[in-house]
């Protein structure tokens, strides 16, 4: 029997399955809270903590259990490479298996939504980039910088500018809109926004929590929550089509995945609008699967066109015992 664990680590949650002989979960997929990025301070110990919290306790009824692989594709791996061999190697000193890999997770994102075929994936939750992979090895990765520098257009930037836009108007420097008691329901006194904003230690992931509302107003026709989509939209499309340039070739399989496409017309609409009117070729497709099946195909499969972005870290040493996940104690009365 081949057992594998495939983990999806992003900025909000943290999604972990077992599968055995490639068949279908053994599981149901179990989920935590995510980590702020491999790259960010203390990334591989925050990382580490959420992807143990994850996976142990698929692992805790089954303790003779032998995993081929683990693959994790973490937020952040594509800046940081060393972080995640240092990720790879905590996990394999922690886990029962031969082999653990780690790469980005929109590595994971691009092979579970193509099958592990070429072609490009716009990936979009707390934060968004656009992979791109060519039949003749190339590869493109557009954005995907972090919610300070870039993601434009996903979940903590579509928040963060509705957010913006509400502060505008409480001061009375912006226009009225919905967004302020949106975000006055969501988060309570503006003026202690800032604070709110930063109170879990994963500003991007808070600012992201907002996304629905931005995009709620712009169904219900708000002015500004509609431009603050449809700027999201044309970001987006911009990433799709500079991936698509880069990696070259003819028509391109196109297909978008990830937590934020939940948003539903109000941004994929203009973002099917945009891709629709390129000049370049695109073969606009529903994706065949998500990050975890992406893992999973990647912790089993090394033959990918993927394989150059995946950091893999094979076993030397006898297997570890499975640790007991901690109980937490029962409150005191």
């Amino acid at each position: 029997m081949t057992a594998a664990v495939a983990v999806d680590l992003g900025k909000t949650g943290c999604r972990a399955v077992l599968w055995n002989d490639g068949a279908g979960p053994a599981h149901d997929v179990h989920e935590v809270p995510g980590a702020p990025g491999l790259a960010t301070d203390n990334g591989v110990a925050t990382a580490h903590a959420a992807v143990r919290a994850a996976v142990l306790p698929l692992l805790e009824r089954r303790p003779s259990l032998r995993l081929a692989a683990v693959c994790v594709g973490a937020a952040g791996a594509a800046a940081a490479p060393e972080a995640a061999r240092t990720l790879a190697g905590l996990l394999l000193d922690d886990l029962p298996a031969n082999e653990v890999a780690v790469t980005s997770d929109a590595v994971t994102a691009h092979a579970g939504a193509l099958g592990g075929r070429t072609g490009v994936v716009l990936a979009i939750g707390t934060g968004s980039v656009a992979i791109g992979i060519g039949d003749d090895g190339s590869y493109a990765r557009v954005d995907g910088w972090g919610p300070w520098l870039g993601d434009e257009g996903s979940g903590a930037w579509i928040g963060a500018a509705g957010l913006r836009a509400a502060l505008r108007a409480h001061d009375g420097r912006g226009p009225d809109t919905a967004l302020l008691d949106a975000a006055v329901e969501r988060f309570g006194d503006p003026d202690r926004l800032p604070s709110a904003i930063g109170r879990d230690g994963n500003p991007a992931r808070t600012a992201a929590s907002f996304a629905p509302d931005v995009a709620r107003a712009a169904a219900a026709g708000d002015a500004t929550a509609t431009a603050i989509v449809r700027d999201a939209a044309t970001a987006l499309g911009e990433a799709v089509l500079a991936a698509a340039r880069r990696i070259g070739g003819g028509t391109l399989p196109v297909t978008v995945t990830g937590g934020l496409t939940g948003l539903g017309e109000p941004l994929l609409g203009p973002l099917q609008s945009a891709l629709i009117g390129s000049p370049r070729p695109l073969d606009l497709r529903p994706p065949l699967g998500d990050p975890l099946d992406g893992a999973r195909l990647l912790a089993l499969d090394a033959s990918a066109p993927h394989e150059p972005h995946v950091v893999r870290v094979r076993r030397t040493t006898p297997f570890p015992t499975v640790p007991t996940p901690p109980v937490t104690p029962p409150a005191v009365a």
